[in-house]
């Protein structure tokens, strides 16, 4: 079977960092054995798994590792990453998550707790970063490279079909899985207006008219009085030109994908609200998402004007609490 054209059957981006690292415990214990213990934050912060002994299946039954096996879970929620990227690895920088191993795995090393490493992220590894990544530990932490095991969403997938059991007793579909929107319909909208002629920047002296007031909508939301009032001072100016723009009948299809974005956005965020400790959290959170998604969103040009559309769908109440006409 060729890994490079393997589709996915599991969309490990959408799983919590604690449900993957659930998941790599549970398979560790199918190559290893199930003295494997899971993942336990050390004392430089690092969160590792363990196993000691002789390894079941790795790197073969016939020439098994033996001794103390650490084992790493890197998880994104980005779409279509991979090992080869600036931020997992560059033979330049420390500040990678590969640089931070490093350091890591010397310091087991020195005091003897590592014999062998794996690193299991759910990124795609082609066979030149697998090579250059292992041949850069093994040099850095004084490793055998038949010591290294690097997986990625290939092989990963590769062993969930090996191990059919193991997705179930991750759970990979559990009703408590993280705030996860796609970025897909709000890159058309942002990618749209970036293209339109209107100037987003201009301050204009008409704003829209408030349907539940922005103070009334803040406090029903837990929004902090600082976050509110440094979005409303960044991105209120730009409200009535988004406003117009969708409203324009050219723009319909522009509008449907919006219409289509906000109502996942508020169905997500009401059945996860109570994750965030307030609305502040919400909103930077959604934004680290979509940035980490979608290559158009996170763009240096489009980057704030996503925060501004996002802004918009909170004043024009389209995600958020407001008040009950109901009630009222």
């Amino acid at each position: 079977m060729d890994c490079r054209n393997l589709k996915l059957k599991y969309a490990y981006e959408d799983l919590s960092d604690d449900q993957f690292e659930k998941l790599i415990v549970i398979l560790c214990q199918r190559l290893l054995g199930m003295s494997v213990k899971g993942f336990a934050k050390g004392p430089d912060g690092g969160r590792d798994a363990k196993f000691v002994g002789t390894a079941e299946l790795l790197p073969s039954t016939t020439d098994p590792w033996v001794g103390t096996v650490i084992v790493q879970a890197k998880h994104t929620n980005g779409y279509n990453r991979n090992f080869g990227e600036a931020d997992f690895y560059s033979k330049q920088s420390k500040d990678t998550v590969i640089g931070k191993e490093v350091s890591r795995i010397t310091k087991l090393r020195k005091s003897g707790q590592l014999n062998h490493y794996m690193l299991f992220a759910n990124r795609r590894l082609a066979g030149n970063a697998d090579q250059v990544i292992t041949q850069h530990i093994a040099e850095e932490c004084n490793l055998p490279e038949s010591s290294i095991y690097l997986c990625g969403l290939e092989q990963l997938e590769l062993f969930m079909r090996q191990f059919p059991e193991v997705p179930a007793l991750a759970d990979l579909d559990p009703v408590d899985s993280p705030l996860i929107v796609s970025p897909d319909e709000l890159a058309i909208v942002v990618e749209a207006i970036a293209s339109h002629e209107v100037d987003l920047s201009t301050v204009l002296d008409a704003l829209p008219a408030e349907r539940t007031s922005y103070e009334t909508k803040n406090s029903l939301n837990n929004m902090t009085p600082e976050y509110a009032a440094a979005l409303r001072r960044r991105y209120l100016k730009d409200t009535a030109q988004i406003r117009t723009f969708l409203a324009a009948p050219e723009n319909l299809d522009i509008l449907r994908s919006y219409e289509a974005t906000t109502e996942e956005f508020q169905m997500k965020i009401i059945s996860k609200r109570k994750d965030f400790q307030n609305f502040d959290a919400v909103m930077e959170y959604l934004l680290d998402l979509l940035f980490q998604r979608d290559p158009i969103l996170r763009q240096k040009q489009h980057r704030r004007l996503t925060r501004a559309v996002l802004f918009y769908m909170y004043w024009n109440c389209d995600i958020g609490e407001i008040v009950d006409a109901e009630t009222e």
